[in-house]
């Protein structure tokens, strides 16, 4: 496994320098691996996939490894090994911990806590992937060229729109309670954990509520509900490898699928 990691890595690493000395070459701006929206959406479908049907821990890590190294290529390094990091520790915890749990109860909830969240880590890393280097507009004209519905569009437009601004709310929060010195610091929502839910989740689950119908009513007065074809200045184009990459993603499952037959 650790094998696996080390070759995400230096492949992310020289992968992204070949992209960049190509995309130099041709005379483009962008110097980073961009994947086409509808692409990104059946890897996170297959991240889901993986989830439900429990697939083997060494297919899981192979598939993992493969999404990790997207963020090597798109040019988000700090992400990638972040997630790297925690994604195979865990993992390492599951292959040489919870072996030599025993019956110690902190061991065995430490191993529960571990496989639980190592296993959802492979839909989060890959939705975090999609959503981060996705625009509105990109996801809106995907979602348009598979021919779906204004009624499913029109939501996800205002979800993807809608994270980000909380966020930002949350961090306007915190530093208006750290000027009148309320919870400083970063260990004070650990220390004071109900004064934290009064000044931080009361706030923002109101201002959520203005914040989904400010987006909303944005996204109509953009006419994104009429009828009729719309236009889009986003040109999406599939290329060779946002057929080749996903198909290499899914080798893991499907090998999983063979030996269980």
């Amino acid at each position: 496994m650790l094998a696996i990691l080390i070759c995400a890595l230096v492949g992310g690493f020289f992968g992204q320098k070949m992209l960049k000395k190509h995309f130099e070459k041709a005379g483009h701006r962008c110097m980073t691996f961009r994947m086409d929206p509808r692409a990104k959406l059946y890897l996170l479908l297959l991240a889901n996939l993986m989830l439900l049907f429990h697939v083997g821990t060494g297919a899981e890590a192979a598939a993992t490894a493969l999404c990790l190294l997207l963020f090597f290529l798109s040019g988000k390094a700090r992400a990638g090994v972040r997630l790297s990091v925690l994604y195979f520790g865990l993992l390492a915890v599951d292959l040489f911990v919870v072996p030599r749990a025993g019956d110690g109860v902190l061991l065995n909830l430490l191993s529960l806590v571990s496989v639980g969240v190592r296993m959802m880590l492979p839909c989060i890393i890959t939705g975090a992937y999609a959503f981060s280097t996705t625009t509105v507009g990109e996801l809106t004209a995907a979602l348009r060229r598979m021919h779906l519905p204004e009624s499913i569009i029109i939501p996800c437009a205002v979800v993807v729109r809608f994270f980000p601004t909380v966020g930002e709310d949350y961090r306007h929060i915190r530093a208006a309670m750290a000027l009148r010195g309320i919870a400083a610091g970063r260990g004070a929502l650990l220390r004071h954990p109900v004064q934290s839910l009064e000044y931080i989740l009361m706030p923002l689950l109101m201002n959520s509520n203005n914040v989904a119908q400010d987006l909303s009513a944005a996204a109509l007065t953009k006419g994104i509900g009429l009828a009729g074809r719309h236009t889009c200045m986003t040109e999406l184009r599939l290329t060779a490898w946002d057929f080749l990459y996903p198909a290499l993603c899914t080798l893991p499952l499907l090998w999983k699928v063979v030996t269980l037959l």
